[in-house]
């Protein structure tokens, strides 16, 4: 496997500083704290070696370090970017297999409970459950997104669901709509044996916003985020 040089040097400042990770939920004891930041980190955005360094505080040697032996462990990718000169950079990115970490037991938890039900009662109480559940999530936060335009229930929308665990934001409003795209899926286990999951939450977030939404990326497709695209329905204000 050929790693890149750690000395590369890499055009744009670091995007974020990270404190220390501690024991970090969901991600396994035996990572170091640096991995768990760099975990943490990537969830966020694909991103270059000198950006994980500086989100980290540490130097790029010390970071590719961390970033190598994630890569032989399966949980980080790479592909190569071309800048404006010089040669092309490696962009690091989580793999299909890290959406297993962020949290393992209490999806575990959450597929016995549905297997013991589709069991019992077979497939469509599995269905009846997601759907009481999102009916359950209506009713309390709509009580946020009261009074607001589209843009505003867009954005607030995604500030819940960051607070949610889904490492959520919303994108810039344009004249086509506006993005929520969610860079974490607690239910990515219950999505990959029930893709009912999916479409009841898509039918949620329209609910919710009294708007259009159509899906276009989504992680238990392999795709590194879920991407909703919103648009308003005839006469909203706010984007179209």
């Amino acid at each position: 496997m050929n790693f890149v040089n750690p000395m590369v040097h890499e055009s744009g400042p670091p995007s974020c500083i990270l404190p220390a990770a501690p024991a970090t939920p969901g991600i396994p004891t035996g990572f170091s704290a640096g991995k768990r930041a760099i975990l943490l980190f990537l969830k966020r955005s694909p991103s270059s070696l000198v950006k994980v360094a500086g989100a980290l505080g540490v130097s790029r040697a010390a970071a590719w370090k961390h970033l190598a032996e994630l890569e032989g462990r399966g949980l980080v990718e790479r592909e190569y970017q071309h800048g404006r000169r010089g040669r092309p950079f490696a962009v690091y990115f989580l793999s299909a297999d890290s959406q297993r970490i962020f949290p393992e037991a209490y999806r575990q938890m959450s597929l016995s409970a549905l297997d013991f039900l589709e069991r019992r009662h077979g497939r469509r109480a599995v269905l009846e459950m997601l759907q009481e559940r999102a009916s359950e999530l209506r009713t309390r936060h709509s009580r946020r997104l009261a009074g607001l335009d589209l843009v505003g229930r867009t954005r607030e929308l995604a500030r819940i669901r960051d607070e949610e665990g889904y490492m959520a934001s919303a994108g810039r409003p344009t004249k086509g709509g506006q993005a929520i795209l969610e860079h974490n899926c607690p239910i990515v286990a219950i999505a990959e044996r029930y893709g009912e999951a999916c479409d009841v939450e898509r039918r949620l977030f329209g609910d919710l916003l009294d708007a259009d939404v159509r899906v276009s990326h989504r992680v238990v497709a392999g795709d590194p985020v879920c991407r909703f695209w919103v648009r308003g329905r005839p006469g909203e204000l706010g984007c179209r």
